[in-house]
């Protein structure tokens, strides 16, 4: 995941760099870098953003692999490229909302560099695969549940319906006839799901209900006002080992990863405005 977007990235923090370097616009002197592939308007043009350039055009083509005429063609468009931003920032772009889209492109670019690394080639370990695994296993909930809703826009709405359930009135006939979400047709049914898989109101709903059971009061969520009936539980069953092998993987990177942004923290100055 990392290593896929650092060559976009770092591409769109070269032109930021190329239009917001500051008071390299307009000079007339010769840069003194000896790799420069071309001086646009005094500012230089290294041979490593040449390169990434025409990688990142031809789909990981060298430089060396092009002819004359594509090696002109090339240059003559990331020429234009530096020209361009130049330009742009003489008008005052790249300020305000762009401004900070490109400095935060640049930010994550150099943070996934960050993360190559200290990540490395280094794959995890199988004990440390084992362990990830236990470790998310441990956090999973241990059960699935069955369960109903009726989704209405307002409070005293869900409360008539529940008046209704409390004389008896069938529960799926009022979904279809009173829900606006989309189980409304399967009179409210949700299917089986486990509670991490529903905004927190609901979960904790649900979870409080007991089989056959209903909400006496309604539940809201940012989707409105919930009727919830409880139909059946059952245990959730975890994942194989190798079924998730390849996402174990990615979270002991992350975790080795944010280990080493916690070291940064503790050693970093910050002083916060909000």
């Amino acid at each position: 995941m990392i290593r896929k977007i650092v060559p976009a990235a770092l591409l769109a923090a070269t032109v930021a760099a190329a239009g917001c370097a500051e008071g390299q616009t307009g000079k007339e002197t010769t840069p003194a870098v000896s790799d420069a592939v071309a001086v646009v308007n005094g500012e230089e043009i290294s041979r490593d953003v040449w390169n990434l350039y025409v990688k990142t055009r031809t789909r990981g083509t060298s430089a060396e692999e092009l002819t004359e005429e594509q090696k002109k063609e090339n240059l003559d468009g990331l020429i234009e490229m530096y020209a361009a931003a130049q330009q742009a920032e003489k008008d005052g772009l790249g300020k305000g909302e762009d401004g900070a889209r490109i400095e935060l492109m640049k930010r994550s670019a150099l943070a996934e560099l960050l993360g190559q690394k200290v990540l490395g080639d280094k794959e995890p370990t199988p004990e440390e695969l084992k362990a990830e695994y236990e470790k998310q296993i441990a956090k999973m909930p241990k059960t699935e549940y069955h369960a109903r809703h009726i989704l209405v826009d307002s409070e005293e709405k869900a409360r008539e319906l529940i008046a209704k359930l409390d004389t008896g009135a069938d529960f799926a006939t009022l979904a279809k006839e009173n829900s606006s979400d989309s189980s409304s047709s399967e009179g409210g049914d949700l299917g089986w799901f486990a509670p991490s898989r529903m905004v927190k109101p609901f979960a904790d709903a649900v979870e409080a209900l007991e089989k056959g059971a209903y909400t006496k009061d309604p539940v809201q969520s940012q989707f409105g006002w919930h009727v919830i009936r409880l139909d059946d539980t059952r245990p959730l069953e975890p994942p194989s080992y190798e079924a998730v092998e390849q996402q174990l993987g990615q979270l002991v990177k992350q975790s080795k990863f944010q280990e080493h942004l916690d070291e940064l923290m503790k050693n970093a100055k910050v002083e916060r405005k909000l």
